[in-house]
Parts: C-alpha cells; sequence; structure tokens
C-alpha cells in the first residue's frame, strides 16, 4: 500500500508542543473515575481539592467557581492528560456540546490494534458505540458517550505501523494550498487574507 501521497509538511513552528491536558466538568468523580479506569484505560495519576480562594475568591483563574472541588487527572496516553472538576449537581445545568464555545468532543489517537481492543473493551463492558467509520484521509473513528453525556471518539490512521501511530498525525491531515483554498474560498475572498493564512502549507506532497 502507498501512504506517502497522505504525507504533507508546513513550514510554520507551533507554540506549543501539544495538549498538557482538557479539562471537563462531572457531577460524579466516582462513576467518572471508574469508567476512564476501568473501561477506557486511562490511568488516575492525579487527585486534588482545589485550593481556597481560586473558586469564587479573587485568585481565581478561570476555575468553576465553586469551592473545594475534587479536580481529578487522568493519563490520555502521548504525554497528554485529561482532567475533570467535580461540580455540584444541584447546581450547575446540564451542557450543550453543540452550543457555540461548549466542547462537542474529544479525539484520541491509538494504534489499529488498541483500536481493536478498545472496541473489545467496550463490548465487555456493555457500552455502546458508533463506527468504525472512515473520518477522512484513512482515519478510523468509534464513537462513545461517557456517563456525563461527553462525546469522546478513538481514532487510528491506516497504514501507519503501531509504532507511528499519533507521530503523523499532523502530516496525515495537513492539506496542500490548493486543496484548503477550496474550502477557504466560500468564507473570504480577499486574497491577501487568503495568502496569509495558506503561505505555509506545501504546494504538493
Amino acid at each position: 500500500m502507498q501512504t506517502e501521497p497522505l504525507r504533507a509538511q508546513h513550514s510554520l513552528k507551533p507554540t506549543s508542543r501539544g495538549v498538557h491536558h482538557l479539562a471537563l466538568n462531572t457531577s460524579d468523580m466516582k462513576a467518572t473515575s471508574e469508567f476512564y479506569m476501568h473501561v477506557l484505560g486511562m490511568p488516575l495519576v492525579h487527585a486534588l481539592r482545589v485550593p481556597p480562594g481560586v473558586g469564587v475568591g479573587p485568585g481565581n483563574r478561570g476555575n468553576p467557581p465553586f469551592e473545594n472541588l475534587r479536580h481529578y487527572f487522568f493519563d490520555a496516553g502521548g504525554d497528554t492528560l485529561l482532567a475533570f472538576f467535580e461540580l455540584p449537581a444541584n447546581e450547575v445545568g446540564k451542557g450543550d456540546r453543540n452550543a457555540i464555545a461548549a466542547m462537542q468532543h474529544v479525539s484520541f489517537t491509538t494504534t489499529q490494534s488498541q483500536f481493536d481492543a478498545m472496541q473489545a473493551r467496550l463490548r465487555k463492558h456493555e457500552i455502546s458505540f458508533i463506527g468504525p467509520v472512515c473520518v477522512g484521509v484513512k482515519t478510523w473513528s468509534i464513537y462513545i458517550f461517557d456517563p456525563n453525556g461527553i462525546r469522546l471518539e478513538y481514532s487510528y490512521q491506516e497504514d501507519d505501523p503501531d509504532e507511528l501511530q499519533g507521530v503523523h498525525v499532523v502530516e496525515r491531515w495537513t492539506q496542500t494550498k490548493s486543496e484548503i483554498l477550496e474550502e477557504l474560498n466560500t468564507l473570504e475572498v480577499d486574497r491577501q487574507w487568503l495568502d496569509a493564512m495558506t503561505q505555509h502549507l506545501p504546494s504538493s506532497r
């Protein structure tokens, strides 16, 4: 199988090394911890209470506006953490993942063997899922919901050996300048803007 045509590299250096952690909310930390540990296989690695004054005091830096919240961290793989705040269920409403500024879903990259094993884990725990679905550029995904109704995606890239899974995600998804302009031309007609947005992209794969 030929995989090279799927590879493309852009010329800009990103300002981060990737996701440090993604912070989500739950009203039941016990159920959430059991799901992510035992169903999804993400080890719990850090558990704390939010320090006084960080919730409703002057030290709040964007945390949920409650004091003494549980804040737990799970190893999501790839040196990335998934975190949860436990909010008081009787004081907050249910989120809408399809609202502006809400998180619609999070996708975790995995190997094909882990992808297959995850489906077996979900069946064992009687967790229904959608897929596998080809979502583009020979990338396959399954979709599930956690106990909080958070939509999760697990993805692997066809043709990549296990040792390279998660290594070439950006190269796999990077488009050429002409490919991306097919869509950007429907957003903006100003050539200067379009050039500024695409000058880092390759002209071919």
